[in-house]
This record gives structure tokens, C-alpha cells and sequence, in this order.
């Protein structure tokens, strides 16, 4: 076959390679370049099976279409990328196209971002059961709340002249209030956000210098901005404190101690709550710290989840949902001595 047979092939989104019975190939589309890195030519000079390190399911799969004359489907296969270590997570299919059976067509179809959208839906639907139970909590802990501050305020007055005992009603006032902060924090999520234009760039550097202040010492805060970038319509307040929750649960692991790079991007034809947006921000918070405990990373967003005594686990909760008020995601990957945490967000409504 010429190179004008495999024309149409050019055009495809999904990545096929065409290879002979030994692994030589013979042709490559471009959504293969992309997803393997690497250019045709230098893609042209290997074999199928020397792409990937342990190959034995490609090569079996590719026998067995040739010896039948039939195609050959794998719905769930990992391959590793031998060049360059990189995961797949791939669909593979492979289809005789000549009568001699000596080529096959091979899709790659990935898989990753059919996980995401499952993964994504997953989260969202335990996001709303998270956020339905945090709410009738809240409501259950807030109306005894004021009865319990009442009472201390009128026991407070009853011992006037006992001054030593208004101590005890001191702490029951300021334990109260305590609780009652926290029930606001709760309950805050379910507040309807305010959307404005918003600057993505003006809400870092409030972040950073909220941080600076707390943080004089011991912490590096980098910029790494692509200052090109659209206004967001979007709850300006709400923003600062996804960026403020996730940094200061950065600096609380790294002990005040590291550094954390603030990183804004464009993301370009992505898919957020089931909706296609052309453009999306990508915004990350990495930091050099230990990393997140493999104890807690499967629910890490889960409320009241913390890997810290002193924490309230609040943090990455509300983050989340003022980010899924937003019609965005937010997600992490994690290891010791890198960690960061991504969030997109849809700069516009054309999906």
C-alpha cells in the first residue's frame, strides 16, 4: 500500500499505527505522534513492540489478527511508553487490512479521560451527599447553639457577686462562639456566590500577600503567570479562598518551611461538569513538601478529613465546592516533595 491509502487515516482523532506481522511499521497518524511524543520519522524507525516495555499483550494481539483474519479487541490494557516511562491506559484494537495478512490497522484509543468523566461524576455525586449531610448537621448544631450561649449569658448575670465563677461561663460563651464559627463555615458553600469579571491574577497576588504576612520567613511564594489571559466571570471572594485553603494547607504540612509555585495556564478543548468549553483556566499550587498521607488521598476532599491533630479538614471541602459551583474541577497528584493540586475553570459559556 502507498502512503495515499492511509490518506483518511491523517484525519483521525483516535491514534492508529499501521505495522507488518514482524512489529515494522508502516504508517503513523498524527494523534499517534501526539500521544506517543514523538515525530513519524523517528516514530517510522522502530518497531511496534520496542515502543512499549513489556509488549507481550501487543505482540499476542497482533498475531492473533494476522493468523485469523479477524480483528482482535482488548478493552482495558496499560502500556508503558519504553522512551519516555509514560503510562497509557488504552483501549487496543487491531484489524487485518490486507488479504495476504501481512498489515493490521492498530487503534490506541486512550481511556484516561473516560476515567476522568467517570471519576469526575463519582465526585460530584458525593460532593452533593457530602454537602446535603453537612448542611441538616449544621442545622442541627446551630439552633441549640444559641440556647447554650443564652443560658451562660443569664447564669453570668445570676453571679454577680461570685466574680470567680464567671470564669466558667466565660469559656462556655467563647466555646459557643467557637462552635457557632464553625457551623458558619459549614453552611458556607450553600451561600449563592457573587459573579463578577475577574482578574485570576489579582486573586493570587491577594493570596500571596495574605500568605507573606502570616508567613515572613522560612517561605518562598514563585509566580509562574501567562498574563495573557481572559477575565473569568466568577465570585472573586470564592476564588481567594480556594487558592488561601489549598496554600495554607501547603505551608501547615511543610511546617512554614519550602516553597510553592503559583502556576496559571490556558487549557484548551476540555470537559468540565459534561460541558465542552474551548477555553478553561488551568490554575496550580505546587509545593515541595512531604506530600499528602496514602492514608487519606482517596478521600481527601471528604469533610473533616485531615491529616493534621490540630485541623479541621474543612479546607479542601469548601475549595471543592466553591469550584463545582463554578462548573470547574479541581484535582491532585501527589508524591514526597511534589505536590500539586490543579483546578479548571471555564473561562466562558461556550459549550
Amino acid at each position: 500500500m502507498t502512503a495515499s491509502h492511509y490518506a483518511g487515516l491523517e484525519l483521525l482523532d483516535t491514534p492508529v499505527l499501521i505495522a507488518r506481522a514482524d512489529g515494522r511499521l508502516e504508517f503513523v497518524n498524527p494523534a499517534c505522534e501526539n500521544l506517543l511524543a514523538l515525530g513519524r520519522r523517528e516514530l517510522l524507525r522502530h518497531r511496534l513492540f520496542d515502543l512499549f516495555h513489556e509488549s507481550v499483550p501487543l505482540r499476542q494481539a497482533l498475531k492473533t489478527a494476522l493468523s485469523h483474519n479477524a480483528s482482535f479487541i482488548e478493552h482495558d490494557l496499560e502500556l508503558t511508553v519504553a522512551h519516555s516511562e509514560l503510562q497509557l491506559h488504552v483501549a487496543l484494537s487491531v484489524t487485518p487490512v490486507d488479504a495476504e495478512g501481512s498489515l493490521a490497522l492498530v487503534e490506541l484509543r486512550p481511556l484516561d479521560q473516560q476515567l476522568k468523566i467517570a471519576n469526575e461524576e463519582r465526585l460530584l455525586l458525593q460532593q452533593q451527599a457530602n454537602r446535603e449531610l453537612i448542611r441538616n448537621l449544621a442545622h442541627e448544631i446551630k439552633n441549640p447553639l444559641g440556647g447554650i450561649r443564652g443560658a451562660a449569658q443569664l447564669l453570668e448575670h445570676e453571679l454577680a457577686e461570685r466574680p470567680e465563677l464567671k470564669e466558667y461561663t466565660a469559656v462556655i460563651k467563647e466555646e459557643a462562639l467557637r462552635l457557632q464559627s464553625l457551623v458558619d463555615r459549614l453552611l458556607a458553600p450553600h451561600k449563592r456566590h457573587v459573579s463578577s469579571e475577574v482578574n485570576i491574577h489579582e486573586v493570587l497576588e491577594r493570596v500571596r500577600s495574605i500568605v507573606l504576612a502570616e508567613y515572613p520567613s522560612g517561605l518562598t511564594l514563585l509566580r509562574d503567570y501567562d498574563t495573557s489571559l481572559p477575565t473569568l466571570i466568577a465570585d472573586k471572594e470564592q476564588l481567594i479562598q480556594v487558592v488561601l485553603n489549598i496554600v495554607r494547607n501547603a505551608i501547615q504540612a511543610m511546617k512554614g518551611q519550602g516553597e510553592i509555585v503559583l502556576r496559571s495556564r490556558v487549557a484548551r478543548q476540555v470537559t468540565l461538569a459534561r460541558k465542552r468549553y474551548t477555553l478553561a483556566l488551568k490554575l496550580q499550587i505546587v509545593d515541595n513538601g512531604p506530600g499528602i498521607p496514602e492514608d487519606i488521598r482517596d478521600h481527601i476532599f471528604y469533610p473533616l478529613v485531615t491529616g493534621r491533630a490540630e485541623g479541621t479538614g474543612l479546607g479542601l471541602t469548601l475549595a471543592q465546592a466553591f469550584v463545582h459551583q463554578h462548573g470547574g474541577t479541581i484535582e491532585f497528584d501527589s508524591r514526597p516533595g511534589h505536590t500539586c493540586f490543579t483546578v479548571l475553570l471555564p473561562f466562558g459559556h461556550d459549550a
